[in-house]
């Protein structure tokens, strides 16, 4: 075979393919695993059921825009925590106010189960949306680190990916965050 032909050959040949990573069930699977608790990061800056929801549907939509750098990403936890955290925080960002939601709905997802009465849910309710509304109080940062140390059960070096810090001022703002909420709580006599 002269050098013509072998190049030839060479074009005419199907050059080996890598074997594609199956985006769509790798995406079935992150949905699956993290949606729950992408939903609790995004209700608890949003406190809106509907809200929190869209950020979970937007930032899937995004993973489905760059599915392309799934086999980049180390850890999907962070990573789709970042995404979602940031969706909330412009979304917040842009409105500038939270308008208060009564809807009924929001309610039931919070609302203790077990065998209850209706009067001990109702000041459990009440109980709980005032500690919110204390933890609403704190300082941005503050705020940010603690609600992603409590409600999503992160650890520091999670936080510390996710806001673009060091673990140490992690740390350091969880401290604050919990000191100034006990300030808070028993200011307004609430006690735990």
């Amino acid at each position: 075979m002269n050098s013509l032909e072998g190049q030839l050959v060479s074009w005419v040949a199907p050059a080996p393919v890598a074997k594609p990573l199956d985006t769509s069930k790798t995406i079935a699977a992150l949905v699956a695993e993290y949606s729950t608790a992408l939903y609790r990061v995004a209700f608890s800056v949003t406190r809106n059921a509907a809200e929190a929801e869209d950020a979970v549907q937007e930032t899937f939509l995004r993973v489905l825009k760059h599915e392309s750098r799934l086999s980049e990403i180390r850890d999907y936890r962070v990573w789709l925590v970042r995404i979602v955290w940031n969706i909330v925080l412009d979304k917040k960002r842009r409105a500038k106010t939270r308008p208060e939601n009564e809807d009924i709905a929001d309610h039931a997802r919070v609302l203790p189960s077990g065998e209850r009465g209706a009067d001990d849910t109702a000041i459990s309710t009440e109980e709980h949306a005032r500690i919110l509304a204390l933890v609403d109080r704190l300082p941005n940062r503050e705020r940010e680190a603690l609600l992603l140390s409590a409600v999503e059960e992160l650890s520091t070096a999670e936080i510390a990916a996710t806001l673009g810090t060091t673990e140490s001022s992690i740390r350091s703002r969880i401290f604050r965050a919990r000191r100034e909420l006990a300030v808070l709580l028993e200011k307004e006599g609430i006690t735990r």
